[in-house]
């Protein structure tokens, strides 16, 4: 009993550092929300660039929601060699913007000649991917082609999931123009409704909060740099400045490779957390969220059996270690370790609490962070297996082995 009640003490003392540390990863205070009562503002300098790969089903929500943010934005959808109908989805979305501007507001619809449709909120062009080359990952791919027809100050890099609220780019906009900043990403809030979502979605973001706290990476003068993928504001002549997504074209963790990248080359950036940006991805079940995580996780640990072993000694110590100490500890009467253990998953509990609060869930879920943790050690054990069966990615319907990148 004398070693777990040694591991229960290191885990108590491991979430107490977490819960005092100065950058504070496991709050939520870096935030940024759309004001939904502004002015209409003019989006005349960014183009939005959104890489599409078999989107049909969702690419319409998010064109629809491009069309609330303001005046005069551009957008580029890359169709990445869908074998759906995402090119026709996306220009049916726009063909009923500009039937409602017709229709309504006595918007007046202008024909843009150098695109294929307009109205009057924005430009769509819809460009048709070429074949993946080697080398590269498939939506840095997307974004390189989508990057070439952008001549705007800001680009704004969205997926084809990624719902956003109202006046949300005017957001992003202010805060990148308020902190002279290369990059502003928000973290899109995940689905969160069926119960795998609620146990693994706010997980995912506290552990990824855990491995980038947001201040650091917020904080110029640190090396840490992070950034959320599925919303990323940033300034074109930085971004063609490091060689485009050329210069990280084989990273499968392609948007926090892409904040280092920008952060070397011209600090500050900045990321943060916000309900306005929602995606509307969704993962019903288990196997769903598995695939996703499973796909970069080992990739995440630098292919290194020695980080895996290490990850998988701390993610054992400091969260299973205490559910397993109390119900030792109770079963012999071991009061001393049944004490510690419990106050460990207390420490737990509160430092997984203001992700839980932000995907507005009850407390009680917060006691839940174990058995996530141990679903995400296992999907990147999974990952790792994966790489060393020579598959280092699958995702889109692409496999990405060893040697790519």
């Amino acid at each position: 009993m004398t070693l777990a009640l040694v591991a229960s003490a290191f885990a108590l003392a491991a979430w107490l550092c977490v819960l005092v540390a100065p950058y504070q990863p496991h709050r939520v205070r870096e935030r940024l929300e759309a004001d939904a009562d502004g002015s209409d503002d003019d989006l005349g300098t960014v183009t939005a660039i959104v890489p599409a790969r078999n989107e049909a089903e969702l690419i319409g929500r998010t064109i629809a929601a491009l069309a609330q943010q303001g005046r005069g934005l551009a957008v580029v959808v890359v169709d990445d060699q869908s074998s759906d109908d995402t090119r026709g989805a996306a220009e049916r979305a726009l063909g009923a913007l500009k039937g409602d501007a017709l229709k309504g507001d006595g918007l007046i619809f202008a024909e843009n000649k150098s695109v294929p449709f307009s109205v009057p909120f924005l430009t769509l062009r819809v460009v048709d991917g070429r074949p993946l080359p080697d080398g590269w990952a498939g939506k840095l791919w997307a974004l390189e082609q989508g990057l070439a027809v952008a001549d705007r100050p800001h680009v704004l890099l969205l997926d084809a999931d990624i719902e956003l609220a109202p006046r949300t780019i005017p957001a992003l906009l202010a805060k990148l123009r308020e902190r002279d900043a290369t990059l502003v990403s928000l973290m899109a809030e995940l689905k969160c409704e069926t119960f795998w979502e609620r146990l693994l979605s706010p997980a995912f973001v506290f552990f990824f909060k855990l491995l980038y706290p947001f201040a650091r990476s917020n904080d110029a003068a640190k090396a840490t740099a992070a950034a959320a993928g599925g919303c990323m504001l940033v300034r074109t002549d930085v971004l063609r400045q490091i060689g485009g997504f050329a210069a990280i074209r084989g990273a499968l963790i392609d948007d926090c490779t892409l904040a280092a990248a920008l952060k070397r080359q011209r600090p500050p950036i900045w990321l943060g957390l916000t309900h306005s940006v929602r995606s509307l991805r969704a993962y019903p079940t288990l196997g769903d969220f598995w695939s996703m995580v499973a796909r970069s996780a080992f990739t995440q640990l630098r292919y290194s059996s020695w980080l895996l072993l290490l990850a998988t000694a701390l993610m054992i110590v400091t969260l299973l270690v205490p559910v397993a100490g109390i119900v030792v500890g109770a079963a012999l009467a071991d009061w001393r370790l049944a004490l510690t253990a419990g106050a460990a998953w207390l420490a737990i509990a509160a430092a997984y609490w203001p992700v839980v609060s932000f995907y507005r869930l009850p407390s009680a879920w917060a006691a839940a962070l174990p058995l996530a943790g141990a679903l995400f050690l296992a999907m990147t054990w999974s990952s790792a297996i994966g790489y060393w069966r020579g598959t280092r990615a699958r995702w889109k319907a692409r496999d990405y082995g060893r040697s790519a990148g």
